[in-house]
């Protein structure tokens, strides 16, 4: 494999770097075959805010159940969703 070039430009910000690897393919810039998978645990997931619309009784039973667990009850949607996620991709 050929050593990869050094003559990659310096970025200003960001938006700029992320600009140039749009346009630009890595594979001479970068030495692949030294790259080593990493971990980020403490990584946390990007999350969407979404607006749900559910009915007045569902959402009462939901926060009188989220109540009992002495939990928010966003917290259980959350948690019944992904449960119900995974259950269907089984």
């Amino acid at each position: 494999m050929p050593k990869p070039s050094k003559d990659r430009p310096k970025f200003r910000t960001e938006a700029e770097e992320r600009e140039y690897w749009e346009s630009h393919d890595s594979s001479d810039q970068v030495d692949w075959s030294q790259a080593r998978p990493v971990r980020l645990p403490a990584l946390k997931p990007s999350t969407k805010t979404i607006s749900l619309r559910l009915p007045e009784t569902l959402l009462e039973r939901i926060r009188i159940e989220a109540n009992k667990r002495d939990m928010p009850y966003q917290s259980l949607i959350k948690a019944w969703l992904a449960e119900d996620v995974e259950r269907h991709r089984r």
